[in-house]
């Protein structure tokens, strides 16, 4: 991870990787236009409008509101053989997905990995990977939140 001027950019080459990741993209924004799969490249990648999580602290058990602010962001997953993509119609390009948590799991031939990005309202992609390989690089000015996304658990 490195920090350039609070705009970051994060590799995942493993599960403790993505996690990191998968946080700090939870509750991103993501655009279904801005979603492709180069199969030539074995690419996947995406832009997103994440909230910038690590702008948030912990006071007195609860979260504080210090600035909130949200970032564009690209992410890529190289290594991709197969994309698969539940509850999400690509015909209606004005809709935005709301993604919730990324995952990894082991494929159940012991070759590669399965990737899975989760959003709301049971929308999914499946990314089927040789092996793990994904950048997150934040791009652009952030800009003020207008609210924090809030969870059942905060």
């Amino acid at each position: 991870m490195s920090d350039t001027g609070g705009l970051l950019r994060l590799k995942a080459v493993d599960n403790d990787d993505l996690q990191v990741i998968a946080g700090t993209l939870q509750d991103a924004i993501v655009p279904i236009l801005d979603i492709a799969y180069d199969a030539s490249e074995r690419l996947f990648m995406f832009a997103a409008n994440r909230f910038r999580w690590e702008n948030t602290s912990l006071e007195t058990g609860r979260k504080a509101r210090r600035g909130v602010e949200r970032v564009h962001c690209g992410v890529t997953f190289a290594n991709v053989v197969k994309v698969q993509r539940t509850a999400i119609d690509r015909g209606r390009p004005g809709t935005f997905l709301n993604l919730l948590t990324i995952s990894l799991v082991d494929r159940s031939d012991g070759e590669g990995q399965v990737i899975e990005l989760t959003f709301s309202g049971d929308a999914a992609i499946r990314l089927e990977t040789a092996a793990l390989l994904c950048h997150l690089e934040d791009f652009g000015e952030p800009w003020p939140a207008q609210l924090q996304p809030q969870h059942a658990n905060d």
